[in-house]
């Protein structure tokens, strides 16, 4: 006898499953270890960005897409090193989570086509207003709240689980209970919070600022290793090279996509920026003192202010300005003609007088113009991409009843932090916690119907 068809750890991405789950008649318990989770962890620090290929949104912007496109661009991204049955299954449920998140989660879902984000081939990166995540799980508790079918518990932690899934449970006091549910689902992120498991799954970033939950300590790794589950591709991570050192808060990797330029403390471009933020942050790592100044203009400055993350930039006091080269130069403390030399050849690309500049970089929005800002950057890790090996129904291999999503199962970007595609971080978090909640209640009515 069961307590619950549906126990979900993590009160993020997983609440998609839940909401999945009791949605199809399941009956389901969130229990949450954060106690200021809706500030603090991974789903609430995101941007908000979910792929969804062949959605209604693009249909009636005009943009083709599929997703066999979509998987072919995530074959590109990684090299052919992405898990083959999560990428098919997260490409064919993209569109539809995105219309189910508007249509019964009441998400004001859009579609911003203003820019491109790397490694996409078509503009398939759904949002809502602010494009931040504490928006996004304020909307999926609202949507939590008003249904019957789920109870959550805050803070209470999964402790472990015995085959059968029975689960241990315990509270900030000290208490502990025990019960029986029908299937368990891991949303509890990955490792990054444990500096141990980061220096020896990805030295490379072990030196930057982490970004995430502090409740990521691979607690799904350890729970699905007790019971024989396999884990893979825990090498991988999403990086960013846009953190605000004085602010602790993201920059819009959007500044780049717009036509911005990403210096080192020299003034000098170490790369192509426009390849992906997740590797640029190793390799902005590696510059002097591991810092940078992202370098844009009034014109990215106005394009990237949707972003409530960039405004809280502003708010901060991290911008500089100057009228001239020569004056931002001066109030960031740089070569005056490296930064010169820099922002000329990136005009030369916009305008078509070169092909590509010596990084390979061919795109460039618009030529800089004046006045111009710039924000110092820090290198991040914002959580850790392998975990359980899982199905195309989010169920963990060899281990019955046992689920994994988000950072805790193995996502779809391969190996390292190059296979990072934008968007590539919800959508499994979300995706796969949607089709874990669907699978499992319909093994429940199936099961219960019999």
């Amino acid at each position: 006898m069961t307590d619950v068809d549906l126990l979900v750890a993590g009160a993020g991405g997983g609440l998609a499953g839940a909401l999945r789950a009791a949605q199809l008649g399941a009956s389901v318990l969130v229990v949450e270890a954060n106690e200021h989770f809706q500030q603090g962890n991974n789903t609430a620090m995101s941007t908000a960005m979910i792929p969804g290929a062949g959605s209604r949104y693009q249909r009636a912007a005009g943009i083709d897409d599929s997703p066999e496109r979509f998987r072919a661009d995530i074959e590109a991204k990684t090299h052919g090193s992405a898990e083959p049955t999560v990428a098919r299954a997260l490409a064919e449920v993209s569109a539809e989570l995105v219309e189910w998140l508007a249509d019964h989660v009441g998400l004001p879902i859009e579609l911003p086509t203003d820019f491109s984000y790397p490694g996409h081939s078509a503009q398939r990166v759904h949002t809502i207003p602010g494009r931040h995540g504490s928006a996004l799980l304020r909307g999926l508790l609202t949507a939590v709240a008003a249904e019957p079918n789920i109870d959550l518990l805050v803070p209470c932690r999964l402790d472990a689980v015995e085959p059968g899934c029975r689960v241990t449970l315990s509270r900030p006091d000290g208490s502990s209970e025990q019960l029986t549910a029908g299937a368990v689902l891991l949303a509890t992120n990955g490792y990054g919070a444990d500096p141990g498991l980061v220096a020896r799954h990805v030295p490379e970033i072990a030196s930057a600022t982490y970004h995430g939950s502090e409740y990521s300590t691979g607690d799904a790794l350890r729970i699905g290793a007790a019971l024989g589950a396999e884990s893979g591709f825990l090498d991988a991570y999403q990086g960013h090279a846009g953190l605000a050192e004085s602010a602790r808060t993201l920059v819009t990797w959007a500044t780049i996509m717009h036509g911005g330029i990403l210096v080192d403390l020299d003034g000098r471009r170490f790369g192509d920026e426009s390849v992906g933020y997740s590797e640029y942050a190793a390799l902005l790592a590696r510059q002097r003192e591991s810092r940078g100044w992202l370098v844009f203009d009034e014109r990215v400055h106005d394009a990237c202010l949707p972003f409530r993350d960039y405004q809280d930039v502003m708010d901060s006091g991290a911008l500089r300005a100057g009228g001239s080269v020569a004056e931002l130069a001066e109030a960031i403390g740089v070569p005056a003609q490296a930064l010169a030399e820099e922002i000329d050849e990136a005009r030369q690309v916009a305008t078509g007088e070169l092909a590509k500049d010596r990084f390979g970089r061919t795109n460039f929005e618009a030529p800089l113009g004046t006045p111009l800002r710039a924000v110092r950057v820090v290198p991040a890790l914002f959580h850790t991409q392998g975990g359980l090996l899982v199905d195309e129904h989010a169920r963990v291999r060899n281990v019955a009843g046992l689920y994994a999503s988000g950072g805790a199962a193995a996502g779809i970007s391969g190996h390292g932090a190059t296979g990072y595609l934008a968007g590539n971080g919800l959508l499994p978090a979300l995706g796969l916690a949607y089709l874990a909640g669907q699978h499992v209640a319909r093994t429940t009515r199936s099961e219960g119907a019999q």
